[in-house]
């Protein structure tokens, strides 16, 4: 229950459910959930912990709600946190502990290992490889309530029968089980059954379209729609001409200094700018609930551009790791007529902490 109530203080809930007593009926909010893969706590402008990398639609977001400046990813790895968001249990709860999501293996059931290498500290368990269809997700709660649900972008945590179509959406796309884009951002893809319009189509560019049109569709119900990016995750590459761009701005001394990097926070940007442009336009953003989060912290060990993607500094460690620059990630949520506009908080808050909170 104290976990359940974080959120929901720290966005000042309780006179909602007051007018909601009085008033009977009341229209159900939209929710919008962006989630960004492998983006880090200093990856955005919003902390003021970046000088080279631009993020003006995120920062247009913020000042349409709550700036969270301690929330917390369930894990410093992607399927976990994944399986957090959709669930509200712990990833020890769904045993859901590393990123194995895509693997080939069927394996639903963590057990516990039997030996390790003499220069081990522990013996690992063997985790699952699927979030189990068993587990109540978010979508199917909010599907029985009367939601349409949409799910564009990544969702490692299986292919079929495990997929979002399993899991509680109406619609999937582009329907791919991997751990990242199918060969690279920029077209020409891999995936299985889904195809560029255009050469060179960047896939946030048409995720964010996808994302538009089913909102077109689904505009006169409440919905929820999952966005879950592919970025910024690997494979590293982006629009060359944003390459170019950010190459041009690269200060030697800075930690951050990966232009291809900050090219691809620039296209994840811009998505988010697209979907925040089609609400205004359809008019529903009055009443649509916004999340933007990531599921763990920057990636700091592998290298691009001659340099780690990105630096957590001031925070020690990054993705993989449990110090906070593995866990801490940046987070706005629009809750109109609940987050009072530009606005921040200091509340702790955690990826278990959205299921419960958008239930209630």
């Amino acid at each position: 229950m104290r976990l359940t109530l974080f959120i929901l203080t720290a966005l000042l809930l309780e006179p909602l459910v007051v007018l909601a007593a009085e008033a009977p009926g009341p229209i159900q909010p939209n929710i919008v959930f962006i989630l960004a893969d492998d983006l880090g706590w200093a990856d955005t402008t919003l902390y003021g912990h970046t000088r080279f990398y631009q993020t003006p639609n995120i920062e247009r977001l913020a000042k349409r709600g709550m700036t969270f400046t301690q929330a917390y990813s369930a894990s410093p790895l992607c399927s976990p946190t994944r399986s957090a968001i959709l669930t509200g249990l712990s990833p020890a709860r769904t045993g859901i502990t590393t990123p194995n999501c895509h693997l080939p293996q069927l394996v639903l059931e963590a057990t516990t290992g039997k030996v390790a290498a003499p220069d081990q500290k522990s013996i690992q368990p063997t985790p699952p490889t699927r979030l189990k269809t068993e587990y109540r997700t978010l979508a199917e709660s909010l599907k029985e309530a009367g939601y349409a649900t949409g799910h564009f972008g990544k969702w490692h945590l299986g292919p079929e029968p495990y997929s979002p179509l399993e899991q509680g959406f109406d619609v999937d796309v582009p329907h791919h089980p991997g751990p990242g884009p199918a060969g690279s951002f920029v077209a020409p893809w891999k995936f299985a059954s889904f195809r560029e319009r255009v050469p060179g189509e960047h896939i946030e560019d048409r995720m964010a379209d996808e994302a538009v049109a089913w909102m077109e569709q689904n505009r006169n119900r409440p919905f929820y729609l999952n966005y879950w990016m592919f970025s910024v995750h690997a494979p590293f590459d982006a629009k060359q001409a944003l390459i170019d761009k950010h190459r041009a701005r690269v200060h030697p001394a800075d930690p951050q200094r990966s232009p291809t990097y900050a090219a691809m926070i620039e296209s994840m940007d811009d998505a988010v700018g697209t979907l925040l442009d089609a609400l205004e336009r359809l008019q529903i953003a009055d009443h649509t609930i916004i999340i933007f989060t990531s599921d763990n912290g920057g990636n700091m060990y592998n290298e691009v551009d001659g340099t780690t993607p990105t630096s957590n500094a001031p925070l020690r460690g990054g993705k993989a790791t449990m110090f906070e620059g593995g866990t801490r990630v940046p987070c706005v949520i629009a809750w109109p007529g609940i987050t009072a506009a530009g606005s921040r908080s200091d509340a702790i808050i955690q990826s278990e902490d959205y299921y419960p909170t958008l239930l209630a």
